[in-house]
């Protein structure tokens, strides 16, 4: 067991000790000259082989430290060089020299830091200088960049004609910043072209479009709002204090701002609204016509007569002073159902006089007042549940007040009756001017958002 152990650790040892063919040495023979080798051997030939590797070599950058030995024919290469693949690029160098047989590449990369910084170094120093000769130029290209934009600039401030041209000052901000841009594109094409250097602009601006593109998709929504935003600044659908719903939220409008659509709410409550829900949403204004169409339902029963009935309930809701004559008040019978007769009542009033919740009650109030007057009633369609004794016990009951000579009469039918017509409750919009005032407060407070809705635009 012994000997054997020895025997494997000398073989190891043996293995250990024989030269292991380099990485070099494989690419050299890869790369080695081919054609016929001659059977003559001349030391005049292998001087001039050399002779002329090395000039070679002292031409080129890099090959400093390579010294080359050529015996018959096989040439022979030693030293450092920085680049690795400048070692590996002399098998091609030197096969394409006349007479060569061999090459015997034991070139190797240096790992001298001083020899590795050294370039480094002067490649820097040759960009300082570079650098101290093109200031000059340099200077009259970033000057002549910064005439060219400052003249954006001061064309972008003055008010005309961007205020004339755009129809609200949202989208004279926009001119103003198109106009910006393109002058400072303008800029850096002629700095480009005094630095002989136009050739970048189209990598520039493949650059920057990309880069567009790319942040075009990550802000999508906030890309979509801003063009929504623009579009309904044009369009101008509503105007503050105007009572809009969007998506089922209602309110009086507060501003439009370019990111959101402010609205108060009944209840006092803002809603902001993304001006992309708002451009792409059905949108209800209450407020662009002056008249407003009120419409409730009311049930009777009664002995009358059904056409009469419906005159009734729509002579007393076009008497109602603030009922407009144009359009009329109109009356149907729509159906019959548990209340009783259905009646649809509308009238037409002034909204901006008028309140519609107060009108719409005190015209309910109004025809309630008639049809009672008349002897009608309004059914009571509540649920009561009877809870009655058991038969025998209402026969007993009976039984009792026959032996005692009484008997049990039914109640007294009660006659409605009809309630008389007051005088018209007071029906103005308070509501409304009071909702009206608040918006107007807060249209008045300073700190807010710039308002994109302009009275002097035409409304969509």
């Amino acid at each position: 067991m012994r000997i054997a152990l020895r025997c494997l650790l000398l073989t190891l040892a043996l293995l250990l000790t024989l030269p292991a063919p380099s990485a070099r040495a494989q690419e050299a023979g890869e790369s080695q000259p081919t054609g016929t080798i001659g059977v003559e051997e001349s030391r005049e030939q292998d001087a001039a082989i050399a002779q002329r590797i090395r000039a070679i070599l002292s031409e080129l950058e890099g090959y400093g430290d390579v010294t080359v030995a050529v015996k018959s024919g096989i040439v022979t290469l030693r030293g450092t060089t920085l680049d690795a693949a400048k070692a590996r690029a002399l098998n091609d160098l030197v096969s394409r020299v006349d007479g060569v047989v061999a090459i015997e590449n034991e070139v190797v990369e240096s790992t001298d830091v001083v020899e590795r910084l050294n370039p480094a170094v002067k490649r820097f120093q040759e960009r300082v200088s570079q650098m101290i000769a093109w200031a000059p130029l340099l200077i009259i290209a970033a000057a002549a960049f910064a005439a060219v934009a400052f003249i954006g600039v001061l064309l972008a401030r003055m008010k005309q004609p961007w205020d004339r041209l755009a129809p609200n000052a949202f989208i004279a901000d926009i001119y103003r910043m198109l106009l910006r841009l393109a002058f400072v594109v303008a800029g850096i094409v002629v700095a480009l072209d005094i630095l002989n250097a136009t050739a970048l602009l189209g990598t520039i601006l493949g650059a920057a479009g990309i880069i567009g593109l790319a942040i075009g998709f990550a802000v999508k929504d906030t890309v979509e709002n801003f063009i929504a935003s623009i579009m309904l600044s044009i369009r101008q659908p509503f105007r503050p204090n105007d009572a809009i719903e969007i998506n089922g939220d209602e309110g009086k409008v507060i501003r439009l701002t370019s990111r959101a659509t402010i609205i108060l709410s009944w209840d006092g409550n803002h809603i902001r609204i993304p001006n992309s829900t708002v451009f792409k949403s059905r949108i209800v204004n209450f407020s662009r016509n002056r008249e407003r169409r009120v419409l409730f339902e009311i049930g009777f029963e009664g002995d009358m007569d059904m056409e009469a009935v419906r005159v009734l309930a729509e002579q007393t809701v076009q008497a109602l002073p603030f009922i407009l004559d144009t359009p009329a008040a109109k009356t149907w019978i729509d159906r019959i159902s548990d209340a009783g007769i259905i009646l649809t009542c509308t009238g037409w009033i002034d909204q901006t006089e008028t309140s519609l919740l107060l009108a719409k009650g005190e015209a309910l109030r109004q025809v309630k007042g008639a049809l009672e007057a008349h002897g009608l009633t309004v059914p009571d369609t509540t649920y009561r549940l009877r809870l009655d004794p058991p038969i025998g016990a209402l026969a007993a009951a009976g039984d009792s007040a026959r032996d005692d000579g009484h008997r049990a009469a039914p109640p007294e039918p009660t006659a409605p009756q009809p309630t008389p017509v007051t005088e018209i409750a007071e029906v103005g919009a308070t509501e409304e001017k009071e909702l009206e005032a608040m918006v107007e407060a807060e249209r008045a407070e300073e700190g807010h958002e710039d308002d994109l809705l302009d009275e002097t635009t035409k409304v969509e």
